[in-house]
């Protein structure tokens, strides 16, 4: 969150609403009692099988919540931003206005003293951040995951005036100069790398960026795509909590939105998972030569991130605590440093053995190949896609069972046409007349990755310097 300014106290400028939201009568509940959920801009109060959402009443550089007018705007834009992709949780919009003998309720006559967005309870168990910390995210819920990404920014309004070169040029200023604040908590030289690296990536990717914007790939997203913010609702995936008060951080590139999301699954070191959902997504809305973008946006998320677990380090009094945010953050700059690290693509068939052996080992090496969020997987047979993607700087993964010696030779020369490595993957016993330059028997997904391994350490992106 960018740095805050004349902010009021919540607590002195909301005093009476907050105590009013705190009690079990004021939604008819007799007994048990209110649960409280503060945040940076919100508390929510936990009520029944209802959750109330209050704005404090603040101002930051990106958003304005000091009166009832502008509180009342966020809640009704949330309400309706937010029911494009949960619908069942945002049920309304409530006023907080006082009755006739001065109390406060939500029904009364006198005018509007604040606004609540009211919601549709759920565990917290079933936040998504929860459940990768306990090993419960699927393969099935990640790639309905990529689909309902998918659709959100099939739906969203496109928004030119927005994005482009320029509004990634304002992220990394924000970037440096919140990252500035806590260098030296984190490490100044990582930092000052991480900057080096986007500024030149930036500059070699500033035509594709602004052509995205004006090709329609700029749209009013979610905007705070982490874990955090979906949550398992009637089976499936429901994003949730999409940024309402800043057009310019919701307004965004469809990659940099989701690059948020895949970053968030990296840094838990569940790459496996963020390769699913790139691939699910890439299934229903297509992109070729915009992945050549996605090393940029992957490190201004981890820049972000970094810089808002570190300033979270500095307001803890547990000392364990904010030792673990601030390994965290340190975590995350590293990994900044490594998307944007030059690493050329792969082109990598894998055939032979069963249909089920082959994807298994394809979900086992399609995350692995670089570079990160790991190889695109397409049929061999669609050179125009495979192409496009390699060119892009994209690795990709072609699996199939290859039986006839026809369809096996264009992966090789598909590979030497463009100037990239290349390797086959035979699972079980090669076939006759199996050409043994380029395929290569593989009885363990670890021999495959030990393989691919090799062919991958010198790989240097082309056009691409190192600016460190």
């Amino acid at each position: 969150m960018p740095d805050t300014f004349g902010n009021k106290d919540p607590v002195d400028e909301q005093a009476a609403i907050i105590g009013f939201l705190s009690q079990p009568g004021s939604y008819g509940l007799r007994k048990g009692q209110v649960e409280r959920v503060e945040t940076h801009c919100s508390i929510v109060f936990l009520a029944g099988d209802r959750a109330y959402k209050l704005k404090r009443s603040l101002r930051y550089a990106s958003l304005d919540y000091t009166t009832p007018e502008l509180r009342q705007a966020a809640c009704e834009a949330e309400l309706v931003l937010n029911r494009r992709t949960a619908p069942e949780l945002y049920l309304d919009v409530w006023a907080i206005r006082r009755d006739g003998a001065g109390r406060l309720v939500f029904d009364g006559t006198g005018p509007a003293l604040d606004h609540v967005v009211v919601m549709r309870r759920f565990d917290q168990t079933a936040l998504f951040d929860h459940m990768a910390e306990h090993g419960l995210l699927t393969a099935d819920l990640m790639r309905a995951l990529g689909q309902a990404v998918a659709r959100l920014h099939g739906l969203a309004r496109t928004t030119p005036q927005h994005g482009g070169s320029l509004a990634m040029r304002r992220v990394i200023a924000d970037n440096d100069r919140e990252l500035a604040r806590v260098a030296s908590a984190l490490d100044h030289a990582g930092v000052d790398t991480l900057s080096r690296r986007a500024h030149a990536e930036l500059d070699a990717v500033t035509d594709l960026l602004d052509r995205r914007r004006q090709n329609g790939k700029v749209r009013q997203c979610h905007g705070d795509l982490r874990l955090a913010n979906i949550c398992l609702h009637n089976g499936r995936p429901t994003l949730f909590d999409c940024i309402e008060f800043s057009e310019e951080i919701g307004c965004i590139d469809v990659l940099y939105d989701l690059a948020f999301l895949l970053m968030d699954l990296q840094l838990r070191d569940r790459g496996d998972l963020a390769n699913l959902v790139f691939n699910a997504y890439l299934d229903a809305a297509p992109e070729t030569e915009g992945l050549r973008v996605l090393p940029l946006f992957l490190a201004l998320r981890a820049a972000t991130r970094a810089y808002a677990l570190a300033g979270g380090a500095g307001r803890r009094k547990d000392p364990g605590q904010a030792a673990r945010l601030m390994a965290s953050a340190r975590r995350h700059i590293a990994a900044g440093i490594e998307f944007l690290a030059p690493q050329g693509p792969i082109l990598v068939a894998l055939g032979g053995g069963t249909a089920g052996e082959r994807d298994a080992m394809a979900a086992t090496l399609a995350a692995r190949l670089p570079p990160v969020p790991g190889a695109r997987l397409l049929p061999i047979e669609d050179v125009p896609a495979v192409c496009a993607v390699l060119t892009a700087g994209c690795s990709v993964l072609a699996v199939g069972a290859f039986e006839r010696a026809q369809p096996r030779k264009p992966a090789a020369g598909l590979a030497s046409r463009l100037g990239m490595p290349s390797a086959g993957l035979w699972l079980g016993s090669p076939p006759a007349g199996l050409d043994h330059l380029f395929w290569h028997p593989v009885g363990t997904a670890q021999a495959a990755e030990d393989l691919l391994a090799a062919l991958a350490g010198a790989q240097v992106a082309p056009g691409v310097a190192d600016p460190t």
